[in-house]
């Protein structure tokens, strides 16, 4: 075989390598074919998950926040950015052209003009028009281009999947936080009643001091308990006001144009869904998926930072006309074709250290995709352990509650009746606001545990093929 033979064999075998670009490296993580105690793998839930709890005042917040949330513009903003650096990144596999016109008029004002000028002292004064249409081509021979399109087109899937991921996190905290204000809400009534019970008992303490049969120090002591309950109540208002802040915020809007929940916390429904198989998990997170993408587009850079250390083969093309006079422009047409090769020689490694550059942004970018699943099992796992652990509790909260008031009840009228002390009032009275106020702190840790399940399930969004 010639010389010129194995040349080209050469380059017909690095081209035809060029072609195709390099698979993304895999994570290499197992999923678990099992969550850690759980069994039953129901469906996914749906992508408007929020439903599920039947309130229509959290649907309603739901929407506005879709429309209105600050931070949802900016992930769309940053989607039309990507969609347009893909259009720039693509538009190189075409050829250029250009269509430019142009005229020009040169006079001599004095002396006998030079070599640079295309007038003298005996054409004074000269006059051109002229046409030309140019185009311009890189022959993408290493698949430099397409890899920077492939890039492009990556880091527009990844900007796609993680406005999704910022609207999955927007919904979740909507909710999170109007569920939030509910329980402050129900912990109001609580307080309110726990104060309204401390005044009876301290007016029947007052009767009992005005006829002789209780003390001082049991006045004292349930005067004091009256100031703690009232303590409570701006504490919860305040509280209650800085949700309302919070929601406000994650809706776009001031808290002036917030208006009060109608709702009451125990009227909506503790949703049930399943989990599925944690091997679905990769397709269920828009985040994983918008590491995975990125993944992919840095792979792509990979071969585009390759391809800038081998020879580019440039061809162009123009044809133009030129005359003295603008209707003779057509008259004299030509044309030029051109080609070129360039080939980088010393750079003082500047191209080398560019594709070193971007094979460790992909190593960073694989650790960072891995580290994703990883956290993604960490939350479903955490949301199924939160749920379990407030159902165990659940069901034991509603029986202290029950036997904190039978055992206040009791303790009131036997004081009443001169047969028990303060002292068993006071305790049973804190014992039955702990309680009941514990049981909102649960209702809210049920609710919200699965609004987390949802969260980590990725909130019904699927991945588009």
């Amino acid at each position: 075989m010639t010389l010129p033979s194995r040349i080209s064999l050469l380059f017909l075998s690095l081209g035809l390598t060029a072609c195709s670009l390099p698979t993304a490296p895999q994570s290499g993580i197992t999923a678990p074919s099992t969550w850690q105690g759980e069994t039953a793998q129901a469906s996914a839930p749906s992508a408007q998950w929020w439903h599920a709890f039947a309130s229509r005042e959290l649907d309603r917040l739901v929407a506005r926040a879709q429309r209105n949330a600050h931070d949802l513009g900016a992930a769309t903003a940053r989607v039309r950015q990507a969609q347009a650096r893909a259009v720039i990144a693509g538009a190189p596999l075409l050829p250029e052209l250009q269509l430019g016109l142009e005229g020009s008029r040169q006079r001599l004002l004095h002396g006998e003009g030079n070599d640079q000028l295309d007038v003298s002292t005996y054409e004074r004064t000269s006059t051109s028009f002229g046409l030309q249409l140019t185009a311009s081509y890189e022959i993408d021979f290493w698949g430099g281009l397409r890899a920077a399109r492939a890039s492009a087109l990556h880091g527009l899937d990844a900007s796609r999947f993680e406005r999704q991921t910022v609207e999955l996190t927007l919904v979740s905290s909507v909710a999170n936080s109007y569920l939030q204000g509910l329980a402050l809400e129900e912990q109001l009534r609580i307080a309110r009643l726990n104060l309204r019970n401390a005044r009876d008992v301290l007016g029947l303490v007052e009767s009992r001091q005005r006829a002789g049969s209780a003390t001082r120090l049991e006045l004292a002591q349930q005067r004091s308990l009256v100031a703690a309950q009232e303590r409570q109540l701006p504490l919860l208002e305040q509280k209650r006001q800085d949700n309302r802040i919070t929601l406000a915020t994650l809706l776009g809007d001031p808290v002036q144009a917030l208006p009060a929940s109608p709702e009451a916390i125990d009227a909506l429904h503790w949703p049930r869904t399943g989990s599925g198989l944690p091997s679905e998990l990769l397709t269920r997170r828009p985040d994983i998926a918008a590491a995975e993408a990125r993944l992919a587009a840095a792979n792509a850079n990979v071969q585009v930072a390759r391809a800038a250390l081998l020879p580019k083969l440039t061809l162009g093309a123009n044809v133009g006309t030129g005359a003295s006079t603008f209707a003779e422009v057509f008259n004299s047409a030509y044309y030029t074709l051109t080609a070129g090769l360039v080939a980088p020689v010393f750079n003082n490694g500047r191209l080398r250290a560019s594709r070193d550059l971007a094979e460790a942004e992909q190593d960073e970018l694989l650790e960072t995709y891995r580290s994703s699943i990883i956290a993604g099992f960490a939350d479903v796992e955490k949301a199924l352990n939160t749920l379990h652990g407030v159902a165990l509790q659940w069901q034991w909260q509603a029986q202290e509650v029950e036997h904190a008031r039978t055992a206040f009840d009791f303790a009131q009228q036997r004081y009443a009746a001169g047969a028990e002390t303060l002292l068993s009032v006071l305790e049973t009275q804190r014992t039955l606001y702990l309680a009941q106020d514990q049981q909102a702190q649960l209702r809210l840790a049920r609710l919200q545990g699965s609004v987390a399940l949802y969260k980590a399930l990725g909130g019904g969004w699927q991945v588009e093929h």
